[in-house]
């Protein structure tokens, strides 16, 4: 849904891998970047077309708006500014919303989209 009404945006990378896993970190995969100003399409980012480039980042969970998707799309932002991005946008998209937590995303700059196909 999020992606069909975005294509034009640019290229979306599913399951980009922010953080490889190493002796003392854990891989982080975020579900979904945007890179915006290319070619729409599905495809691979290289994280160096990021620097200085606008994004979106995306986390999807299939139940309710709850804190853990929140916890998610919140700190996909922060690890994505590594890559030193002009801007980035933030989606949270949930199979079922929340009123109360609706609007502790959008207080953080947190964007929800409700898909009841993913309940």
């Amino acid at each position: 849904m999020f992606w069909q009404e975005h294509r034009h945006v640019g290229r979306l990378h599913e399951e980009f891998l922010a953080i490889p896993s190493s002796k003392e970190t854990g891989k982080r995969l975020i579900d979904g970047v945007i890179l915006h100003g290319v070619k729409p399409e599905l495809g691979r980012i290289n994280p160096k077309e990021i620097e200085g480039a606008e994004i979106t980042v995306i986390q999807t969970k299939g139940g309710g708006l709850g804190m853990y998707l929140m916890g998610q799309a919140f700190f996909s932002r922060e690890i994505m500014k590594r890559f030193n991005p002009l801007k980035i946008h933030t989606v949270a998209i949930s199979g079922r919303g929340d009123g109360e937590m609706e609007a502790i995303c959008a207080a953080h700059g947190i964007e929800v989209w409700v898909c009841p196909d993913l309940s």
